[in-house]
Formats: C-alpha cells, structure tokens, sequence
C-alpha cells in the first residue's frame, strides 16, 4: 500500500491538489478533509493534479465526486489534470469523464 500525499499550491486561477499515492478506502477521508481547508471562490477553479495518483478505486472515485461538489457550493470550477490512463478509463466508462473537465497537466490553469 502507497501512503497518500496530498499537495496544496496556489496558481494564478485557484488552488492546485496534487495528489501522490493511492487514492483508495483507507485514506479518501484525507483528501475529502483537506477540502474543507480550501477558501474556494465563486469564479475560481480547483485542479486537482492527478499525475503522481498511481490508484484509484471507487472510494477515490466518491472523493473527486465531493470535491466537485464542494467546489460547486462555493460557485468555483473544477478539473482534473494528468488523469493517469487507468483512472480515465474508469472515468470514461461511468461518464465521469463527461462531468470534469480534463487537461492534459497543470499549465492550462
């Protein structure tokens, strides 16, 4: 098991998670916690960086649902960069990849 490690940075357009690791039952918990700590603006955009995740199963599936929800409470964007090729099946398969907005790394935000 890969520990998760979760990275915040600022960019011109919002906050910026990087997420390191697996994404997974034991710890969604952490990314769905580290979402209550961001000042999301209305107009904003949270990217959530995908490139280092090297798993992700439903439970990590459910934690990108509550961040996109969190951003939209707050009247901010989201997308998800890097999508690493197992995780965009996946996304592909359930239509998630018809809800998010995906780049192909961080420089777009």
């Amino acid at each position: 098991m890969s520990p998760l490690q979760i990275i915040t940075r600022d960019s011109a357009t919002g906050p910026v998670l990087e997420i390191i690791g697996e994404l997974d039952y034991s710890n969604a918990s952490e990314l769905r916690d580290r979402l209550t700590t961001l000042a999301l603006q209305p107009g904003r955009r949270l990217v959530l960086d995908l490139g280092g995740m090297r798993f992700c199963d439903s439970s990590g599936i459910t934690a990108l649902l509550a961040a996109r929800n969190h951003a939209h409470a707050a009247q901010a964007d989201i997308a998800l960069a890097a999508v690493p090729a197992h995780t965009m099946r996946i996304l592909r398969v359930v239509g998630l990849d018809q809800i998010f907005p995906l780049y192909p790394d961080t420089t777009r935000n």
